[in-house]
């Protein structure tokens, strides 16, 4: 997210426009819309799309970081083929 598509807004500003800046968020005008108060930053609204991805990217890095965990103790000498292993797990009725 770039300064440009972040927006900082007190919270007599919020509650005079909120209809406009709800907008602005909705079609993306603008990504994120800070809520200041007492000049500290209180609350962040977003886009849901963008919202969405952020989680999205966010569970695509847990999974990731899973996987080079993983990798970090993989042991080639416990390797077993797919063949072998359709082998040992096939239903036997």
């Amino acid at each position: 997210m770039t300064a440009s598509s972040m927006r900082a807004v007190s919270t007599t500003a919020i509650v005079r426009g909120f209809s406009t800046r709800l907008k602005e968020i909705s079609i993306r005008a603008i990504e994120s819309l800070v809520i200041v108060k007492n000049n500290q930053p209180a609350a962040v609204i977003i886009n849901v799309d963008v919202y969405q991805e952020m989680l999205d990217e966010l569970k695509d890095l847990r999974v990731e970081a899973a996987a080079a965990e993983r990798l970090a103790g993989f042991d080639q000498a416990n390797v077993i083929c797919h063949d072998d292993m359709r082998t040992r797990y096939a239903r036997k009725d």
